[in-house]
Parts: structure tokens; C-alpha cells; sequence
């Protein structure tokens, strides 16, 4: 009678190999995936990370961006941030205008800001101008060709040019000739009315589609200009008594950041003591240009 043989006794400690063999490729996988979680900035689930402009602290509506509301993180964009429309410096940021509410830690996006505050809804207007300790805003006349034909806008700096005969500065009557030059630089518009200048929005799409009604549309009439008062009076003096035009300044040659002391050559609106023609020349020397003495 045939017996069936006996089934083969597996050898001992042969499925423990295969344990340990299982247990070294889940640690190398776990170590895999931490590494390149470090290495790419969180890889495949996070997306690389990059420089970009952040909120150092909430941004309100209508504000003018400053260098204390700004920093510079390392974050992953994505979502509705692109390498497109972020921003890799502080510079290109400041006196940008908030279109809407930006929190604390956001992503700075084109989108979020404007070069003009009339093309962002009215909402809740700053309670005063953005001045400086010892500065006073003025508003000036402007127009097409004075005023470089409306591309001046919110938060650029410009240069005041004036130009006149030499017998308005009081003088002896022999000395003729008519004489211009640059009275004023660096400076900063922080106010425009009543029309909007129709310039677009940060993002650079090319709209100029503004918050205002039809009727207010065109060339803006007016300037709101942050000055000295003493820097004021002599403003003031050239619009009554000469021709005055202004510049619009290349943006790389902005100052880096509004004034935020008082200026020592006039730090209080009491410093302030008139002007006259005679104070005019002694400041600017339009005489000397003519005559050359």
C-alpha cells in the first residue's frame, strides 16, 4: 500500500528574513519621502517655495503701502498667487494702493493693489493724508500739458519747473531776459481730484476703468502735494508770479521712502516766514543765470 510522503517542514527562521527585508524598504520609503520634502520645499504636496513680498501686518482698503507694512518670506505660491503676478521686492511695492483688505502673512499679488486710488471703491477713506511730521499737503492746478498730461498719479514724484521774465522778482528794471528752472524735486503726490487719471492698475492689465461716474473721467484737474510750509510759500509764490510746469519722475529714481521725520530746514509749519521776490532770488539765483554774475 503506497503512503504519501510528508509534506516538506519549512526551514527555520526562513519568514523572518523576509520581515526584516520588508521593515528596511518601509524605513527607505519613509526616508525617501522625508528628504524630498525638505530638499523641494515640500515636493509633489507642497510645491517649491520662493521669495516673495508678504503682509508684515494687516493692510487696510485704500491704504498706501509703506515699507513697515512689508517683508520678504520664503512661501509656496500657488492658488490664486502666480510667479507672475507676486512680487520678489519690498521696492516695487511701497506707495501701491490696498484694493482690498490683505491680512496679515498673505502673499502680496498684483491684483490686491492699483497705482491710483480713485480706480479702488470708495469703502472706508483713510481719516487723514499720509504726511509726515512737519509736512502739510497743497494742492496745485494742473492740467494736459502742464501736468504731463495726466500720467501723474497717486504716490509718483515729480519736479516743479518755473519760468518768467526777471521783472517779477523785483529787481533793477535794466536787467532783462526770461529765465526757467527746476525749483522743486522729489516731490510726492498724495492726492488727486477731481478727475481720475485713468492710469491702470498694478496688475499692468491695461485697463483704466475707474470707480467714478462718466462724468468726472478725463485729464486730472488738481494735485495734492506733500511739502515743507516754507517749501509751500515759495509753491505758492511761483503760481501767482510765474509759469509752472511739472515732470513726472522715473520710478527708479523715486526716494526709497516717504519723509518720516520733520525736515530740519523747516520743521514746523511756524518756520515758515514769507516770501518775496527778493527771497525767491536769494534761494535760487534766477539773476545769476542771466547774467552770470
Amino acid at each position: 500500500m503506497a503512503v504519501a510522503p510528508a509534506a516538506t517542514r519549512p526551514r527555520p527562521g526562513g519568514g523572518r528574513l523576509f520581515i526584516i527585508v520588508g521593515v528596511l524598504l518601509a524605513a527607505l520609503a519613509f526616508g525617501g519621502v522625508f528628504l524630498l520634502g525638505n530638499l523641494g520645499g515640500g515636493g509633489a504636496l507642497g510645491g517649491p517655495t520662493n521669495t516673495v513680498v508678504i503682509a508684515k501686518q494687516s493692510i487696510p482698503l485704500r491704504h498706501q503701502i509703506t515699507a513697515a507694512d512689508l517683508e520678504i518670506a520664503k512661501a509656496s505660491v500657488n492658488g490664486n498667487a502666480s510667479l507672475a503676478n507676486v512680487y520678489t521686492s519690498t521696492t516695487d511695492v511701497l506707495n501701491l494702493v490696498a484694493e482690498i483688505n490683505i491680512s496679515k502673512g498673505a502673499i502680496i499679488t498684483s491684483d490686491m493693489l492699483a497705482r491710483d486710488v480713485n480706480l479702488v471703491p470708495a469703502g472706508n477713506s483713510p481719516a487723514y493724508l499720509p504726511l509726515a511730521s512737519g509736512y502739510v499737503g497743497i494742492t496745485v492746478p494742473t492740467g494736459e500739458q502742464q501736468g504731463v498730461a495726466g500720467h501723474i498719479s497717486l504716490g509718483d514724484y515729480m519736479t516743479v519747473i518755473a519760468s518768467s521774465d526777471l521783472q517779477v522778482l523785483g529787481g533793477s528794471q535794466t536787467i532783462q531776459g526770461k529765465v526757467s528752472k527746476t525749483v522743486f524735486t522729489n516731490v510726492r503726490v498724495i492726492g488727486l481730484g477731481p478727475a481720475s487719471s485713468g492710469v491702470t492698475s498694478a496688475a499692468g492689465n491695461g485697463s483704466t476703468t475707474s470707480s467714478q461716474n462718466a462724468a468726472s473721467t478725463g485729464v486730472t484737474s488738481s494735485l495734492t502735494l506733500e511739502m515743507t510750509q516754507c517749501d509751500s510759500e515759495y509753491l505758492t509764490w511761483f503760481l501767482q508770479n510765474m509759469t509752472v510746469k511739472y515732470t513726472l519722475e522715473s520710478f527708479h529714481d523715486y526716494r526709497p521712502a516717504p519723509p518720516s521725520d520733520p525736515d530740519p530746514s523747516c520743521p514746523t509749519v511756524l518756520s515758515a516766514g514769507g516770501v518775496s521776490g527778493k527771497q525767491v532770488d536769494a534761494r535760487y539765483h534766477f539773476v545769476q543765470l542771466v547774467t552770470g554774475k
